[in-house]
């Protein structure tokens, strides 16, 4: 479980340079083996570590969901369109790319730290595969240490009958961190949504009272209040105002 954060952050930053690179100037990743036969003919075979980096590719959107900034983001933003009412609008698409793109913004400083302190060297055989783990696995591992709930971790070490206390905070195994970091995420993301709920929910509430007062209780208050739930949005600037809010969240002195 240790190596999965390794492959983690290796995955999304090697991709792009083994797109890039071929087979004469990656050390140690001969993507293909020919060996020829006695009888005269060829046999073909992959290497350890493109089966690796192959399974690795299957885990990729698990990994982007459990050990980034991407849950805390696509929770709000469903949140928000539930209390604005538009059930489809924005689109399923359109929120999860921007939380995508979003999610890259805030986590480029930890991915150019794994490309520098361990990819590049690696690629310049200037360390091992367990060297490059060492010193790869540590900015993922401290953005996540950064943004976990002491309670979660306590709770999550206990349940794993972790009973002593980890020396070091770069201890403690993604076993343990990824599900409290998790956790974390999901409540933190319910808190911001509960404060943009609010307001919807008072416009509902007055225009509901309005239409009672004046007896006119066929009409759906949701359709009356959609308008004014839209224009409120639009005055306050509340995309800028939720993603700059979102983004600033994982920046400690920002805001």
């Amino acid at each position: 479980m240790t190596r999965f954060g390794l492959f983690a952050g290796l995955t999304l930053l090697i991709i792009p340079n083994l797109l890039m690179a071929t087979p004469a100037n990656l050390p140690g990743m001969e993507v293909l083996t020919i060996t020829q036969t006695d009888e005269g003919g060829q046999t073909w075979s992959l290497t350890l570590q493109v089966l690796i980096l192959m399974t690795v590719l299957t885990l990729l959107p698990s990994i982007v969901l459990m050990m980034t900034s991407f849950t805390r983001i696509i929770v709000v933003l469903a949140i928000m369109r539930q209390a604005m009412g538009t059930a489809t609008t924005p689109p399923n698409s359109v929120l999860i790319g921007l939380a995508l793109f979003l999610t890259f913004f805030i986590m480029s400083p930890v991915l150019y730290e794994m490309n520098d302190v361990a990819v590049q060297p690696y690629l310049a055989e200037e360390m091992t595969l367990q060297e490059a783990y060492e010193e790869g696995r540590e900015p993922l591992h401290r953005f996540m240490r950064n943004h976990v709930r002491e309670r979660d971790l306590e709770m999550f070490a206990a349940m794993a009958e972790h009973d002593e206390s980890f020396e070091e905070p770069s201890d403690i195994p993604f076993s343990i961190l990824v599900p409290s970091f998790l956790t974390s995420e999901l409540k933190t993301a319910f808190q911001i949504g509960f404060l943009i709920y609010i307001p919807f929910v008072i416009i509902d509430l007055v225009v509901a009272s309005v239409l009672m007062s004046m007896g006119m209780m066929m009409l759906s208050p949701m359709l009356v209040s959609l308008p004014f739930k839209l224009m409120l949005f639009v005055l306050v600037d509340g995309w800028g105002l939720i993603t700059g809010t979102l983004a600033a969240s994982f920046f400690p002195g920002v805001i």
